[in-house]
């Protein structure tokens, strides 16, 4: 454990190009180009993909108008490339704690644009400050856009469940809710968020178990075999058709048990990152979750 943490805390210290031997088995390249690619090859093996362009908590708003002329940008290339994907975003890149109003404008015109090609955006949930700001945007993107915008929704959150019950005001048969549910990867106080591994998953299930009640398309992000076998019981349980759900996982983790759940014939989609902000996400996915430095280990000494 000890250990772990002190990579963690090394790892940002060191030369990119040292980091980046570990960082490019989970992100799908530093261009577009790269990333549809890897996208191509994801989809050629039975996954859809969500494309996501790496950047968070910008200081400037000039960021953010760049950053949405680059997604608009990735949309029309996408999109002619033939990809078998959708797209995910996240608000603090748009200017979300600096002016909400104008990081609403910015992601409507990057929502306005998926909807011309009949496609579909994920406001990707941050970290606790951002929680009511981000279930706003949702609001009023899914008023205007009501079959082409989903949000994320983090089980670790005492208030997730509440939240849940809060939005079924715009579910409707027609235009089902659609989130991403998963554990949740910010550090967050104790006072709001559960800290116990078997706690954690009982939620995400809990919460999973209404989305199904209540007719809401889930994305079921996990790595986790416990929360897939208990997914599979929940399908089972309430009978959902396989075109009411989806598995989600991130590009280049546990691959064998995603193979697994394809062969079931259960809908897949890779979360699928890329970007020059590549080391700014790596260094704070481990800080986040220190264990992934074992696979650090391998991938600098075992597999050179």
């Amino acid at each position: 454990m000890f250990i772990n943490k002190l990579i963690a805390a090394i790892l940002p210290l060191m030369p990119q190009k040292l980091v980046w031997i570990f960082s490019k088995r989970y992100i799908a390249g530093q261009t577009l180009g790269e990333a549809i690619g890897i996208a191509k090859k994801l989809n050629n093996e039975g996954n859809l993909v969500t494309i996501d362009l790496l950047g968070e908590f910008i200081t400037e708003l000039s960021q953010a108008e760049k950053n949405r002329d680059e997604y608009l940008e990735i949309i029309e290339t996408v999109e002619k490339s033939n990809i078998n994907g959708n797209y995910s975003l996240k608000p603090t890149m748009f200017g979300l704690l600096i002016d909400k109003d104008a990081c609403y404008k910015m992601i409507r015109d990057i929502v306005k644009k998926a909807v011309e090609h009949n496609n579909f955006v994920r406001v990707d949930m941050e970290d606790s400050q951002c929680v009511d700001l981000e279930i706003e945007l949702y609001r009023k993107l899914k008023e205007e856009f009501p079959e082409n915008v989903g949000l994320v929704v983090q089980a670790y959150l005492h208030r997730t469940i509440h939240d849940l019950e809060d939005m079924m005001d715009m579910h409707s048969p027609e235009n089902p809710l659609n989130y991403r549910i998963c554990k949740g990867i910010y550090v967050e106080s104790e006072k709001i968020a559960y800290k116990k591994y078997a706690e954690i998953n009982e939620h995400f299930l809990e919460d999973l178990e209404f989305m199904f009640k209540n007719g809401i398309y889930p994305g079921i992000a996990t790595h986790d075999e416990k929360l897939v076998n208990g997914a599979y019981e929940l399908i089972e349980k309430y009978n959902v058709p396989k075109d009411k759900f989806e598995f989600q996982m991130l590009y280049g983790v546990t691959p064998a048990l995603r193979r697994s759940i394809l062969k079931k014939g259960y809908r897949m989609r890779i979360y699928t990152p890329f970007g020059k902000q590549w080391f700014a996400y790596s260094t704070r996915r481990l800080k986040e979750n220190p264990k992934m430095a074992q696979e650090i280990i391998k991938a600098l000494f075992v597999r050179g």
